[in-house]
């Protein structure tokens, strides 16, 4: 494997998403990541399905669409933690390992002798990150959590979704699982600033992440405009509420997404409209304004739209720096030419189905390229590789 990670090894205990999430961006930089999942069950994703992978003949697998998003890159063990050959094994792995990354509900693994203090005790270079819904205290640590419900307690599904009083009106989730991979994202960048500290002082570390204390802090914006004004955020369907105009426009022949960000991209898309004087009007020359008196812009530029096709108008804007874009399905991303030309799905080999699409990271370096070559393992397709490793290491040690 390259990728700046390449020297570090992940003991992944984690399932469903935001663990594994974590995993595999750590898996995608290079570091070796062994995903530990219960014998003759695995990860829980992996029967979230359909749909499930097809086979090389055509027949389906059971690799669900959803394991497949979220693991790629690991090696699978099977082991069976409440047994002492499974812990002895788990706690091998942890000897040799920087990171271990863990969401079972808390206080499971204290049970079993494989919690921070436990493992840390045989290696205090280890840096361990316990997942939960709500973090290891509080009156809610020992609850179970869901990203839907963690969406709806953290706030997000109050800001998102129809406004009263309008078609469709109510809370809407967001469509991919944001604050599981969130949570995911938080995890990596806190193991990854406790390996840089590591390497000052010799010394690992401890992270508690709590799903809601994620879901909180991404509030950003919409909190503070509450802290500021006293005010409650709302419901704004697709309109932003300190940016305007920002929102889906209907075109002749569809609709039309345009997020102007600044007065003089107003004054470019004011003048693209073929309304220059809205960029003199008091009313509408500054972005407070705008906000303030969104009532009477919002159906002028409705009106003016309307008269022509998404292309049209997309190309008129591009043409004068106007962010705007077409609401793509997935497919239609997929065909982007700009997302094929950054190559963000690859085809990996795949034991079952030949290859198998992944859409890959994102994130690229010059001095440490990505590689992208093992897909998400069949389950404890790699146990007897690892079991056959630490009973080699035994013998040596």
């Amino acid at each position: 494997m390259s990728g700046p990670l390449s020297h570090v090894r992940v003991l992944d205990l984690s399932r469903i998403m935001a663990g594994p999430w974590s995993g595999q961006i750590l898996a995608d930089l290079g570091a070796e990541v062994i995903k530990v999942e219960r014998a003759g069950v695995g990860d829980d994703t992996r029967r979230w399905g359909p749909p499930f992978m097809e086979d090389s003949e055509g027949k389906p697998t059971r690799e669900s669409g959803y394991y497949l998003s979220v693991n790629r890159g690991k090696k699978s063990v099977e082991v069976d933690i409440a047994s002492e050959e499974g812990q002895e094994l788990i706690r091998d792995l942890a000897r040799t390992s920087d990171i271990v990354l863990e969401n079972f509900k808390v206080g499971t693994l204290a049970r079993y002798g494989l919690d921070a203090a436990s493992l840390r005790a045989i290696n205090p270079r280890l840096i361990y990150c316990s997942i939960t819904g709500f973090g290891q205290d509080g009156p809610m640590a020992e609850d179970v959590a869901y990203d839907f419900m963690i969406q709806a307690m953290g706030g997000l599904l109050s800001v998102t979704g129809v406004p009263d009083g309008e078609p469709g009106a109510g809370p809407q989730k967001v469509g991919v699982p944001v604050i599981d991979i969130m949570t995911g994202m938080y995890a990596s960048v806190a193991v990854l600033a406790a390996l840089a500290r590591r390497a000052e002082t010799g010394k690992g570390d401890y992270i508690d992440l709590a799903m809601l204390d994620v879901a909180t802090a991404m509030l950003a914006n919409q909190a503070m405009n509450h802290l500021v004004s006293g005010a409650t955020p709302t419901r704004k369907g697709n309109k932003h509420p300190n940016i305007q105009p920002q929102d889906i426009f209907p075109v002749r022949d569809g609709h039309i997404v345009i997020a102007v960000g600044n007065d003089e991209q107003f004054v470019r898309f004011a003048a693209a409209l073929g309304h220059p004087e809205w960029a003199q009007d008091p009313r509408f020359a500054t972005n407070a304004a705008r906000v303030e008196n969104l009532d009477l812009l919002h159906p002028m530029i409705c009106e003016t739209l309307r008269d022509r096709d998404l292309a049209d108008w997309r190309a008129d804007l591009v043409a004068v720096k106007v962010p705007c874009a077409p609401i793509n399905t997935v497919p239609g991303v997929l065909d982007e030419p700009q997302v094929q030309h950054r190559q963000m799905l690859r085809h990996l080999p795949h034991p079952l189905a030949g290859t198998v699409p992944q859409v890959v990271s994102p994130m690229r370096f010059a001095e440490a390229p990505l590689s992208f070559e093992a897909a998400p393992p069949l389950l404890g397709q790699h146990t007897d590789e690892i079991r056959d490793r630490v009973a080699a290491a035994k013998v040596k040690g």
